[in-house]
């Protein structure tokens, strides 16, 4: 008879077998694997742009710097040059604008395909189904874009993607989820669907719109293929476009001369400009997570 261990698992005791207990050992290890791999490339560019020159060159030395030994000449080069400060506005804009405006537009029609008894609904999933699977391409895209007169235009990076049939699909899932009483008591009363959404679907709703308007934030902040696309302006430019030009330029003169505290080593520009990338994803991220796993597993399951 093989061997158990009782396990307490919120509030409740299971029997682990040997079986269950190497499952859940490989488990460990696999996902410590994944965060070795994830952690050291991320804390090797964060050292790397916090390294002096005498540094820069050096591999396991420089991703353990001692305190005296930590140079911000990078981060103070970025953070007083003009253009790094605005494209990181433009992203800021088109990350607000973005989400707001998909979650606005992306909410209702999820909710529309969500009702039972709605005519044409069949009609309405494969008209949206149909796009998904069969991409128009590029050049329709372009065209379709330009021929609204966005180009030069931050409307033209985040409305083209203001409703993702993929997040739409685990939002109706999410809708679909809710009791079907408390929508017909609301109705039954007298309130408008309108009414529903806003007063009884919405305050229940609250997992699933974070987390699609966290996978419309971090679509919208890391878009670099619209940007090149349509933005010709340089005062219009986002922060992927900037990071591309910092990564492929072959000298940094522009920015290194506005530092007020030396010479920053090219390479720990490049690292800084990285890392202050992510740092807004980084910080929105644990604020999220609570919501992340039951808005994405009660939406895909039900839908």
């Amino acid at each position: 008879m093989k061997r158990s261990k009782i396990k307490k698992i919120k509030g409740m005791e299971v029997r682990l077998t040997t079986g269950d207990r190497l499952f859940y050992t490989l488990v460990d290890v696999f996902l410590v694997a994944i965060l070795v791999v994830v952690a050291i490339p991320m804390w090797s560019t964060i050292t790397l742009s916090f390294r002096p020159n005498a540094f820069i060159g050096t591999n396991l030395e420089g991703m353990f710097l001692a305190p005296w030994k930590w140079s911000t000449a990078a981060y103070r080069s970025l953070l007083g040059n003009n253009g790094f400060l605005n494209a990181f506005f433009n992203s800021l804009k088109i990350f607000v604008l973005g989400v707001s405006s998909a979650l606005f537009l992306t909410v209702p029609f999820a909710y529309v395909l969500s009702v039972k008894g709605l005519p044409g609904r069949k009609f309405l999933n494969i008209f949206i189904l149909v796009p998904y699977l069969f991409n128009v391409g590029l050049i329709p895209s372009y065209l379709v874009v330009t021929g609204l007169g966005l180009s030069n235009h931050l409307m033209a990076i985040f409305l083209p993607a203001a409703i993702s049939t993929y997040n739409c699909l685990i939002m109706r899932g999410f809708f679909e989820g809710i009791p079907d009483e408390l929508k017909e008591s609301a109705r039954i009363d007298g309130a408008s669907e309108a009414r529903v959404l806003l007063r009884i679907i919405l305050p229940l709703s609250k997992p699933i719109i974070m987390t699609i308007g966290l996978y419309y934030g971090v679509h919208f902040w890391n878009d670099f293929l619209n940007a090149m696309l349509y933005i010709n302006d340089n005062r219009l430019q986002p922060l992927p476009i900037l990071l591309r030009n910092i990564l492929i330029a072959s000298g940094m003169n522009e920015f290194v001369e506005v530092s007020a505290f030396g010479e920053a080593p090219i390479a720990a520009i490049k690292a800084a400009s990285v890392f202050m990338a992510a740092i807004p994803m980084i910080i929105a991220y644990p604020f999220i997570q609570k919501y992340f796993t039951k808005g994405t597993l009660l939406g895909s399951v039900k839908g």
